[in-house]
């Protein structure tokens, strides 16, 4: 006679790393219980969590929030490269903001990784024809966390956009992974064309507070754009631009820019 079999435990080192600091928390303020059981410990996995933190978010009069969250629960089921973009999200903000201390933080407070993850649904949504709800989503986005990412734009994993606040980015805009960028960015478009006409932005690239890429441009891997630069041409990879307009000014410094959070000019203009 064949025993049944036990389901095997899902070994998950991130999730039981955040259900453990969000346990540790609790203890050290017990004011945020509700909260935290609510966004981690009441959950199973991370795709719970992210599901809830979405809904509970984004949802208003016009849509509530028990469908927001089948929403996400069906992206998540359907794709689960949304979840892993997401981990590569969450490790991105651990190694480059010093303000991170936890993987905790973001999913609970850092509304850059929260209103990455609405727009990761927001864009699985557009992939499957549903555009009137993908353009809900963008619009709570916008709403609640001052970002504005088009639904249509494609951005890749292990994001970090730090404060994020009025981060704009446009319906043809490419964002390759591991790119870092600050409060204030813009991808943008130059006119009222309908075709490709936002950046592509390369691999492992920082874009700093306030710099405002625009037209169909691409923007080389591994290279820095200076705060407040504005970019109209494009950049080639490994390479600091800087200034209104943005010119080379020297060598990105390091081999992933992205990664390192430098933002200071020390090469001589060129």
């Amino acid at each position: 006679m064949e025993q049944a079999t036990k389901p095997l435990h899902r070994v998950d080192p991130v999730w039981d790393r955040i259900t453990r600091e969000a346990q540790q928390a609790v203890q050290d303020e017990p004011l945020m219980g509700g909260l935290l059981h609510a966004c981690i410990l009441h959950h199973s996995n991370l795709e719970k969590a992210l599901s809830y933190r979405f809904s509970a978010k984004l949802h208003s009069n016009e849509m509530s929030q028990i469908i927001l969250r089948d929403i996400a629960d069906e992206a998540y089921a359907e794709d689960p490269s949304i979840v892993e973009s997401a981990r590569a999200d969450l490790m991105a903000i651990l190694e480059r903001d010093p303000a991170c201390h936890r993987l905790l933080q973001p999913i609970v407070f850092f509304k850059g990784f929260q209103a990455i993850q609405a727009y990761r649904v927001a864009h699985w949504l557009w992939s499957k024809g549903q555009f009137d709800l993908s353009f809900f989503v963008q619009m709570r986005v916008s709403e609640i966390f001052g970002v504005d990412i088009h639904p249509a734009a494609k951005i890749g994993k292990g994001i970090m956009i730090d404060h994020a606040h009025s981060i704009v980015i446009g319906e043809t805009a490419v964002v390759g992974d591991n790119v870092s960028m600050l409060h204030s960015v813009t991808l943008g478009g130059t006119g009222k064309e309908e075709e490709e006409r936002h950046p592509k932005i390369g691999d492992g690239v920082l874009i700093g507070a306030g710099a405002k890429v625009l037209g169909n441009i691409k923007v080389g891997h591994c290279s820095r754009i200076a705060a407040g630069s504005v970019v109209l041409a494009e950049v080639p990879p490994c390479k600091t631009v800087a200034g209104v307009p943005a010119k080379i000014v020297g060598e990105a410094g390091c081999d992933q820019p992205s990664v390192s959070m430098d933002q200071l000019i020390n090469s001589a203009p060129k």
